[in-house]
């Protein structure tokens, strides 16, 4: 069947009973299992000051933790895993048998986030296991000395003296943050864990960007003085910022530049996890926190290839069809990237046309959600550049959810230290997957529900949410968004291809023992990507193991269901995408759930 004839002919059947959503006000055993998980939840925000006010909950009160920063302390660490194992010796109080159907699948997904954790952080005592994992403390991608001056410019609001004096006080706490990472990096040097030659010389530079700076240059303290000046509040608060930057966050900078330059010289260049401690059994359980789903090195080498040589034919045929003819597929995308007509200028006013081509995008999908989801986020979406000061190790692209009171938007950040890893034929898919119908519309359903628990609405299983917006790109296609644009399939497919590829650097690096170089030569060779942006892919791979094989896993896992799904009776695609309201979950939860709903055997 044409791809826009199945869209078109799905929407069109006839309306069947949705997902099984809960009940909003449950009884008896429910009611005090979701009383259970919303005391977790409390609990866990009171740890985790960033979260809340990420998520706009730090008021009433909580309104102390506006003053807070996270906790990067080894007793920290120590903390959350006890809370974990309490948490979950609790859950193991509740019968299964005597839970509805939804509150059964919270249980489930809860315990299986828990298990994890706990898991990870007893097996692996270094790095962070409690997300993805990630086994070094600092890095381009990790540390404190990054990610709080970009929580302060993008998250910190300042409304009033009260949030002012809190950011104050958040921006007095990062020196703490900053010597406690520098200290567990110590802790783990000594295990033999520290990254890599290459990665830690991009961290002293991003270290070295903001020491470089006077204070009052700093994207702290002009961030809270362009937030005084538009709260009306008195512009002398920002000395006092720039007094606490120079006394004593630049000090601990200082400390922590130290101790990489130390690690630096005695690095290795050896791209992959299995030259740490246990290494072979840290990669299989870092792919199998991404993905969700337990495969072997091997496995995910194998599939990755033959994933690659499927694309890479579909894209030739339309190369061809362009007049491109001559080379490898990978040569080919690479002159398509080159040619000036799929070239923004590499200036701030390149950088300005390229993100109104982007909100055009979103837009123009944003129209056409309807067509295809019964239900659509409420929450605003921005797209915004990556800020400039961390823009050397940052993803080429990531989004950020609103906050749930409303407060603050959805933020979909774009990478533009070079636009010309950003040619024009791929930004269409890139605001597909991470605007809508991708991550947008995936996390803000999950977030703006009220049934699913506080516990869940936040939870986010790489492979389902990276899988469902891979998915998402290809449901772009399917509605047509590329008809009489073949460039754009083009980059649509390239974007498959790319996320296939993964599967065998990734694998490549830390199963199979690929260097640095040949993991970019094969990125290169294969997909058509710039070098600049291919090469910094690569170093993603290195500090982030497995995450990378989250996507075409993920995606392959919706597809099959899918395609499943519409071989039975009555089958109608709005519902099928309807499982999003019962929010994310491993990718075996998903199988369950989908073949229970459309009773697949």
């Amino acid at each position: 069947m044409d791809r826009r004839q199945f869209v078109k002919g799905a929407t069109a059947s006839a309306a069947v009973a949705a997902f099984p959503l809960r009940a909003a006000a449950p009884g008896g055993a429910d009611a005090a299992f979701r009383a259970t998980l919303d005391r977790f939840f409390y609990g866990r925000l009171e740890d985790q000051p960033q979260q809340a006010t990420r998520l706009g909950l730090d008021s009433g009160p909580r309104a102390a933790l506006k003053a807070k920063l996270d906790d990067a302390s080894a007793a920290g660490a120590a903390k959350r895993l006890a809370r974990a194992k309490a948490e979950r010796a609790e859950l193991a109080r509740f019968a299964p048998a005597n839970l509805s159907p939804a509150s059964k699948l919270d249980l489930e997904v809860v315990t299986y986030q828990l298990d994890r954790a706990i898991n990870g952080a007893t097996r692996f005592p270094y790095g962070d296991t409690s997300g993805r994992f990630a086994p070094y403390v600092l890095s381009q991608l990790t540390g404190p000395y990054r990610d709080v001056p970009d929580f302060l410019e993008s998250q910190a609001r300042v409304r009033d003296a009260a949030e002012a004096d809190a950011y104050l006080a958040r921006l007095a706490a990062f020196p703490k943050a900053i010597d406690d990472s520098t200290d567990q990096q110590h802790t783990d040097a000594a295990r033999g864990v520290f990254a890599p030659d290459y990665i830690l010389d991009t961290t002293l530079k991003q270290l070295g960007q903001v020491l470089d700076q006077a204070p009052e240059q700093s994207v702290m303290v002009m961030t809270f003085a362009t937030k005084l000046k538009a709260a009306g509040l008195p512009p002398e608060q920002a000395a006092r910022a720039a007094g606490i930057v120079r006394d004593a966050v630049f000090p601990a900078l200082v400390r922590q530049r130290a101790l990489v330059t130390e690690l630096r010289a005695k690095a290795v260049h050896d791209a992959g996890c299995w030259r740490l401690p246990d290494g072979d059994a840290y990669y299989a359980a870092a792919a199998e926190a991404a993905t969700t789903a337990p495969m072997s090195g091997d496995e995910i080498h194998r599939l990755g290839l033959a994933q690659v040589a499927e694309i890479s034919a579909r894209i030739d045929g339309i190369l061809k069809g362009q007049g491109m003819t001559t080379g490898t597929v990978g040569a080919r995308l690479v002159a398509l990237n080159e040619r000036p007509d799929q070239l923004y200028p590499n200036t701030d006013p390149g950088r300005a046309l390229l993100l109104a081509e982007l909100n055009r995008h979103l837009n123009a999908m944003k129209a056409r959600l309807p067509e295809v989801f019964a239900n659509v986020p409420k929450a605003p979406i921005e797209i915004r550049r990556v800020p400039p000061t961390i823009q050397a190790g940052a993803p080429g692209g990531y989004y950020e959810n609103a906050s749930l009171d409303g407060s603050r938007p959805a933020i979909y950040y774009i990478n533009l230290r070079d636009t010309f890893d950003r040619p024009k034929f791929g930004l269409a898919t890139l605001t597909h997957h991470e605007g809508v119908p991708g991550h947008h519309l995936q996390v803000t359903l999950s977030l703006e529900s009220e049934t699913i628990p506080l516990i869940r609405r936040r939870a986010f299983f790489s492979g389902y949410g990276e899988g469902w917006a891979l998915y998402s790109e290809q449901l772009a296609d399917e509605m047509g968004m590329y008809d009489g644009d073949p460039l754009g399939q083009v980059g649509y497919l390239q974007s498959l291809l790319f996320r296939a590829a993964r599967l065998v650097v990734d694998s490549g690096m830390h199963a199979k023992r690929w260097s640095r170089e040949k993991a970019t030569d094969y990125l290169i060779a294969t997909t058509g990507i710039a070098r600049g942006r291919s090469q910094g892919e690569i170093d993603r791979y290195t500090v982030w193991p497995g995450q990378a094989c989250s996507y075409k896993i993920g995606h392959t896992m919706w597809v099959r269901l899918r395609e499943a799904a519409k071989t039975r009776p009555g089958f109608d695609l709005k519902q099928f995408h309807a499982v999003l309201l019962q929010g994310a979950m491993p990718l075996a939860v998903l199988e369950k759930v989908v073949k229970e709903r459309w009773g697949i055997a």
